[in-house]
């Protein structure tokens, strides 16, 4: 009934994040006030000018007369915007931000805004071209009275998203958690790929079962916006520790390969294996059934003809989990669509002794596959080494050129991924 008091949300940043959230509070019933850099403002009137929301020429415009404001720009931006609008709230308003990383975010809105406003922020963990109901929402009260919070609540309950209730720092090391290796994993797939200038979807090794996982969501990733991730990787102090671990685990496992030292690896990935799933490891708990998993393809190479794979990824993967001694499936409150693709893919390798047996063999005895996994692995440590040296240029250049590669893909990957999502999704609600 709020929406009915005349409160009025306004949106700074007119992004995909940004319009989704407009969308859904103008749905509610709010007077939504929106704009986005002053040099796009004439576009931005005129693309939506039928949705019924006030499109403002700059951030001051929005700040001095809405109630809720929403700050949905990028991470790295985002102390520079809150710099210059933050002095422009109105009095008694709430602030929320909706970065992927939220300690620079509450340092800018501390540093910049005025005492009497009030700051619950929020994050929702999934992309633009997710419905956000149903989605982990992570809301952070920072600094609001009991009355405002409230307020905050019954505002942000518009997106019908599932609310998940963290201090700014818990919700820094979950997403660093789930998010680091993740999507250094699936972006230095990318890379690989193009560094070799084939497309997996014309090599045997990624045809079947958990390779069509892996192809799908590279692709989501390199379909998004490249500030996303980069923020995660950079500006998450806690990020930077996790990459690193990531990076050192995938060495070993490789040099023990090269090395040809067979005992080294095996009781390296054993005991990994046994630190995250247990002794027994039959029970499956998230993912898909092959007959899904081949369903959902892109590859135009038969299915017989499919090469084993060593996984390396996914064996780096979970040897990163038991040396940062965390239980990923502690984090699943927060999980992000990627994080859960990652851990299903995983879970679904070690939890069947065959193909586990196979990925090993593979890597140990398959002079091919150590050849491809060299040119992952190089990809692996220059992005490491990009993120480590905090470079947002080299990031951009390098996710663009990578994207630029899978170009002609990137959408039906895209959709390939959405469906297998939702398939997980559908999965869950019939448990």
């Amino acid at each position: 009934d709020m929406a009915l008091s005349g409160l009025e949300i306004g949106i700074i940043g007119a992004g995909d994040m940004g319009m989704l959230y407009a969308k859904r509070f103008k749905k509610a019933g709010y007077t939504v006030n929106i704009c986005d850099i002053p040099s796009k403002y004439e576009e931005l009137l005129e693309k939506h000018r039928d949705l019924g929301i006030n499109v403002m020429r700059d951030g001051y415009a929005v700040s001095r007369r809405s109630d809720f404001i929403v700050y949905s720009v990028p991470a790295v931006t985002i102390g520079k915007i809150v710099e210059e609008y933050g002095r422009a709230t109105k009095v008694g308003a709430i602030v929320a931000g909706q970065t992927s990383v939220k300690t620079p975010e509450i340092e800018a809105f501390e540093k910049y805004l005025p005492d009497d406003v009030h700051i619950v922020t929020c994050h929702s963990m999934h992309g633009p071209n997710i419905d956000t109901k149903g989605q982990p929402l992570a809301v952070i009260r920072h600094r609001s009275s009991d009355e405002k919070y409230a307020q905050a609540l019954e505002v942000l309950g518009a997106l019908e998203s599932r609310m998940i209730f963290l201090t700014f720092e818990e919700h820094d090391r979950i997403t660093a958690d789930t998010q680091a290796a993740t999507h250094l994993s699936f972006i230095s797939l990318g890379t690989a790929w193009s560094l070799q200038g084939y497309h997996p979807w014309l090599n045997p090794q990624f045809i079947s079962g958990i390779n069509n996982v892996k192809v799908a969501m590279a692709l989501r990733i390199y379909a998004s916006k490249w500030h996303v991730y980069a923020g995660l990787a950079i500006m998450n102090p806690l990020a930077k520790k996790q990459l690193q671990c990531f990076v050192e685990s995938m060495t070993d496992l490789y040099k023990h390969m090269i090395a040809g030292k067979k005992k080294e690896f095996r009781d390296l990935v054993y005991e990994a294996a046994d630190f995250i799933f247990g002794k027994d490891r039959t029970h499956k708990k998230i993912l898909l059934d092959d007959d899904i998993l081949d369903q959902l393809s892109l590859s135009q190479v038969p299915k017989e003809m499919s090469k084993p794979n060593s996984h390396l990824s996914l064996l780096s993967a979970a040897v990163c989990w038991y040396r940062m001694n965390m239980s990923p499936y502690d984090n699943l409150i927060c999980q992000t669509p990627p994080f859960r693709m990652w851990l299903g893919i995983v879970e679904y390798l070690f939890c069947n002794e065959e193909m586990l047996e196979e990925s090993i063999q593979t890597a140990l005895e398959d002079r091919y596959t150590q050849a491809e996994d060299l040119v992952f692995y190089t990809a692996v440590t220059g992005w490491g080494q990009c993120i480590a040296l905090g470079s947002f240029d080299g990031y951009r250049e390098r996710f663009e050129k990578t994207a630029a590669f899978l170009g002609h893909k990137l959408e039906e990957g895209k959709d390939l991924s959405t469906m297998i999502l939702k398939k997980l999704t559908d999965k869950d609600t019939n448990k």
